[in-house]
């Protein structure tokens, strides 16, 4: 038996890299999952791939109809929401000098209105549900410290962290758990320019799998129901900084 038998979750940005890593996770945890994306060919795909348990919308996570339509959606097929995974994000580098205001608003549009705006319509469909339920924001270790060239990226990643801790205070006297999650490199083909000796420094010195990533995932809306507003770093210890080596026995 899975322990996510019955949920009924969508995530964004879920027809490829690490959200279909956490589709794939969720639905072989018994969860039923709505793949949301701009991507119709592959979303659709993924969703053939899963049968029964997964459903693929059309979803622009920065438009206001495109997520009730979602919503809508989800409940005809499934039924009333338990679990969203705020995943789609965009990245950007470039230099701040260099960087337009269009630019700059994309990126944040993208990132972080768009997860106010899912929060603000699943909530409702949440509260049908009778028991609540759980959104899992994803930000990154840009929303833990900064990054040179990376104005728009970091301002958004930064901006997810306190949206889930004003959203997490504001729902849950209905039960709602929100958490947000902040990964470090992870491999997906975004990252296959980046060579692993890049890590030696790092306390783990790999990238991450999207595999872990999706672990805590499901771990987050199945186990962690004493957690919210919580932050949760999955990064190989990155944000600690490098390693400095100690001897294990003093002279």
């Amino acid at each position: 038996m899975g322990r996510l038998n019955t949920v009924v979750a969508i995530v964004t940005g879920g027809a490829r890299g690490m959200g279909a890593s956490h589709v794939r996770g969720l639905v072989a945890e018994g969860a039923r999952v709505v793949i949301g994306d701009v991507l119709d060919d592959e979303g659709k795909a993924l969703a053939d791939e899963l049968g029964k348990s997964a459903a693929f919308v059309h979803l622009d996570v920065t438009d206001d109809q495109s997520w009730k339509d979602a919503v809508a959606a989800t409940e005809e097929t499934f039924g009333p929401v338990d679990a969203l995974i705020n995943n789609a994000g965009v990245v950007q580098w470039k230099p701040w000098l260099k960087t337009s205001t269009a630019e700059f608003t994309r990126v944040l549009n993208i990132n972080l209105t768009a997860q106010f705006i899912g929060i603000r319509e699943v909530v409702p469909s949440m509260v049908k549900t009778g028991h609540g339920g759980v959104i899992v924001n994803v930000s990154s270790t840009a929303g833990l410290q900064g990054f040179a060239a990376e104005p728009a990226y970091v301002a958004s990643k930064w901006g997810v962290r306190g949206l889930t801790k004003a959203a997490a205070l504001e729902f849950a006297p209905q039960g709602i758990r929100i958490v947000s999650v902040h990964p470090g490199v992870v491999e997906t083909p975004m990252t296959t320019d980046v060579t692993e000796d890049s890590y030696d420094q790092q306390p783990i010195p790999r990238k991450g799998r999207t595999a872990e990533v999706t672990a805590l995932m499901t771990y987050l809306i199945a186990d962690a129901t004493y957690s919210t507003g919580s932050e949760f770093v999955i990064d190989g210890g990155a944000v600690l900084g490098p390693v400095v080596p100690v001897p294990l026995e003093a002279d």
